[in-house]
């Protein structure tokens, strides 16, 4: 028999109505596979739900985060060799972009199991497109240090970094530390640097500005426990 396939499905980054940001054609797809490895196996059935997919009680999920053991993993990836055609869902956006994923999927491609990406929300992309920075050069660094002293350190390598190479950085933090990262970040920018804030991107208090830190200084937004993207530019 021969192996199945992974798809990778985004899902949506906000409380909106998922069907606004998920295209027509992920509901076709997820109607013809047999497995789902879900970050999260409650919210996917109620994303399934809202987007009318059928007979979801007879649909098969399984755990696949942070947590997941090789031993599981190394299940998954026999059951799709023996034919099984599976999607993988995290939380919120792209699978592999700052969530769990790519160590699948690395593991699939090892075994030579295609592997389709579909098309969707992801709030990276979606915010170095509004903030006006270089797109052409950019780096993710994903959640920035907690520790003060080393989140301050690596503040000032972005910034330099964002000088050297005309680079966009782009990172994130878990939305109920935002107030102590914005904090960081004016106290140890330049006046003169740019920053983006996307906060609650694609949702009904979505909130993206860029201005400089000096600018921000004067105003700085409440976005306590709002998921936001932040990037800055030295240009």
């Amino acid at each position: 028999m021969a192996p199945g396939k992974i798809y990778l499905i985004p899902s949506p980054i906000s409380g909106n109505n998922p069907q606004d940001f998920i295209p027509p054609v992920i509901l076709s797809i997820i109607q013809q596979l047999d497995l789902f490895l879900v970050e999260n196996v409650r919210t996917t059935r109620r994303l399934f739900s809202i987007l009318g997919v059928k007979d979801i009680k007879k649909i098969r999920f399984e755990t696949l985060d942070k947590d997941t053991p090789v031993e599981e993993v190394k299940r998954f990836i026999t059951l799709i060799e023996e034919g099984l055609s599976a999607g993988i869902v995290s939380e919120a956006g792209c699978p592999g972009i700052a969530d769990p994923g790519s160590g699948f999927v690395q593991a699939a491609h090892c075994k030579n199991i295609s592997v389709i990406p579909l098309p969707g929300p992801s709030s990276i992309f979606l915010a170095l497109m509004a903030s006006g920075f270089n797109g052409q050069q950019f780096f993710f660094h994903g959640y920035l240090p907690i520790d003060r002293h080393e989140r301050k350190k690596k503040i000032r390598e972005m910034e330099f970094q964002s000088k050297q190479l005309d680079q966009t950085q782009i990172f994130m933090e878990t939305p109920y530390r935002n107030r102590q990262l914005i904090q960081s970040l004016l106290e140890n920018l330049q006046d003169s640097t740019k920053l983006c804030l996307a906060s609650d991107i694609t949702g009904r208090d979505e909130y993206i500005k860029t201005r400089t830190v000096k600018e921000w200084k004067k105003q700085i937004p409440d976005l306590h426990k709002k998921p936001t993207i932040y990037s800055l530019s030295f240009y």
